[in-house]
């Protein structure tokens, strides 16, 4: 039987969000969104033509997940690279107006991540990527794990999300790892399965379904599936607990001598899945650093979740529309 979650509590965690920080480490990316109208079809190509009715920036990728906790009333730092160019100054722009502390961001030569996405009528259309893989090394290096080695000291968690474009390296998760250790605090990983062995020793990786299936070389299909393959992630990389995301299906956690633990999802209806991943480990790392339990957390992170993808675009979740969900699940 499954332990009884008690939403009141996790509403009370989430009222404390504002005493509490936590340093997010990753590929920082620039989100922008081109929104129009589609009425007609291109007659130089079979397709739409879509007539721009406005532009926005918002944070991605490792910054999204930052943006998450602040939205969420947490206190953030954000570590990582950003380029020499205009869209590295509205990347700094937005987290300074966000109050995202970018004291661990260094500034390198080459473009900062950009991808933009064409939608019209809610329906995203295609997406542009401009990015350039960079590997890190020398002063950029050394200047980071300082910077790491100042902030984690103030943090109560650390989070790394990693979207394979070079900032998450071995050399910056031993890093991560020695501050951790140091400062007795959790480290968090949303990993890419191609950089799985560089996360040996985190105290939890985030995959979702398909990542996991990869990393432990199991399909997942069914809940004997999804307990052997995270049992699978969790000892090859000697990690206490893995907790693999499954859309609609919800959640799966498993901790070290623990059986599997299954979460329903909580969404109600599905408009976009972008940043979904950010909404949960940015709500997770929050959980775990106010004291919750992983199940906790867990839960907390689904609930999160299924209120992001009923949004469209890069959303996030404010601290008052989650603890009016958390309650009225108490209520039921």
């Amino acid at each position: 039987m499954q332990e009884v979650i008690d939403f009141q509590k996790l509403a009370r965690a989430v009222r404390a969000f504002d005493n509490t920080a936590v340093l997010v480490v990753g590929d920082l990316m620039l989100d922008r969104f081109v929104w129009g109208e589609v009425s007609r079809i291109s007659p130089e190509a079979p397709v739409p033509v879509v007539e721009v009715q406005e532009e926005t920036v918002l944070l991605g990728g490792a910054a999204n997940v930052a943006n998450n906790i602040r939205a969420m009333g947490g206190g953030c730092f954000l570590g990582g690279v950003v380029g020499s160019d205009d869209s590295a100054g509205s990347l700094m722009e937005l987290s300074a107006t966000t109050g995202i502390d970018t004291r661990a961001v260094i500034q390198d030569n080459g473009p900062t991540t950009v991808k933009t996405r064409i939608v019209a009528r809610g329906q995203q259309v295609v997406r542009v990527d401009r990015e350039e893989k960079r590997l890190l090394a020398g002063e950029v290096l050394n200047a980071l794990k300082s910077a790491f080695a100042e902030v984690v000291p103030e943090a109560g968690c650390v989070v790394v999300s990693d979207y394979a474009k070079g900032v998450v390296t071995l050399d910056v998760m031993k890093g991560l790892m020695e501050a951790t250790a140091q400062a007795g605090i959790p480290l968090l990983v949303d990993p890419k399965p191609s950089n799985m062995d560089i996360y040996r020793g985190a105290t939890m990786l985030t995959p979702n379904s398909f990542e996991a299936s990869a990393m432990s070389g199991i399909e997942i299909t069914d809940t004997e599936t999804l307990s052997r393959a995270a049992s699978n992630i969790m000892e090859k990389l000697a990690t206490q607990a893995v907790l693999i995301t499954r859309g609609a299906q919800g959640m799966g956690l498993i901790e070290r001598d623990k059986p599997l633990y299954t979460i329903p999802t909580m969404a109600r209806e599905v408009f976009d899945v972008t940043g979904a991943g950010d909404t949960v480990i940015a709500t997770f790392s929050m959980g775990i650093a106010n004291g919750l339990r992983m199940t906790e957390a867990a839960w907390l992170a689904n609930v999160a979740a299924g209120i992001v993808v009923g949004k469209v675009g890069t959303a996030t979740v404010s601290s008052e529309e989650l603890v009016e969900a958390l309650e009225q699940h108490a209520t039921v």
